[in-house]
């Protein structure tokens, strides 16, 4: 049955519009992504189907072309469309950040870094700088390495630093097995970064760990001295 012959209350676009994309599930919001189904199937059977296929719907955003392009009902057109809708919500985020403190929107930090490293296939470090009012100066992907570590210098680290100007420094790193938890190694180079960085004055105020459904904070944990 087509979507248009669904109760007006079930279409997943009325839905959005009444009750908010919150009420949606994957499904439906896929399937007002796609817009039309295929032969035989509704944009919601399709939608449930790629799911299924791929494994989820983080499978299907952090999908590179080729494979995006091998699903069914999709082509380099809509992953072009998709990744567009990506780097809105990522430059959405962005502008939050830049707005005010940063501490003013905890959440929003979490949520930009996770849309900015979630999906990566190999461990990046990044710094958030930070000028003396701790709005953002810039986000800036300093190291990047291999599925399971990345270098960190701290020479490098107090270089851009002071190219920046910044008062105070965010840092995060993505865990590309998906375990959010820091390592000894992880520990160990926060410990180096605070130090170097002390020496001029520029706090670290977090260190936060992204994995797959969840950021872990140095900071809230206590971990930071």
């Amino acid at each position: 049955m087509a979507i248009n012959d669904w109760p007006l209350e079930e279409r997943p676009r009325e839905k959005l519009l009444h009750h908010g994309a919150g009420s949606l599930s994957d499904a439906e919001l896929l399937a007002i992504f796609l817009r039309t189904g295929c032969a035989g199937k509704s944009a919601v059977d399709l939608s449930r189907q790629l799911l299924t296929d791929f494994g989820g719907l983080r499978a299907i955003l952090a999908a590179d072309q080729p494979l995006f392009c091998a699903g069914e009902g999709l082509g380099p057109a809509k992953f072009a469309q998709l990744q567009a809708v990506l780097e809105m919500g990522r430059r959405h985020l962005a502008e939050v950040l830049e707005e005010g403190e940063i501490f003013s929107s905890p959440g929003a930090v979490k949520d930009y870094l996770t849309q900015q490293l979630r999906h990566r296939r190999q461990e990046v470090f990044v710094a958030l700088w930070l000028d003396n009012q701790h709005r953002l100066l810039r986000y800036q992907e300093l190291f990047m390495g291999t599925i399971d570590g990345a270098s960190v210098y701290p020479r490098e680290v107090v270089t851009q630093a002071l190219a920046e100007n910044a008062a105070a420094v965010i840092f995060a790193h993505n865990h590309p097995s998906g375990v959010a938890e820091p390592s000894q190694a992880d520990h160990r180079i926060t410990e180096r970064l605070q130090q170097a960085l002390g020496l001029l004055d520029i706090r670290v105020l977090d260190h936060l760990i992204v994995g797959e459904g969840s950021v872990t904070s140095f900071a809230e944990r206590g971990w930071l001295k």
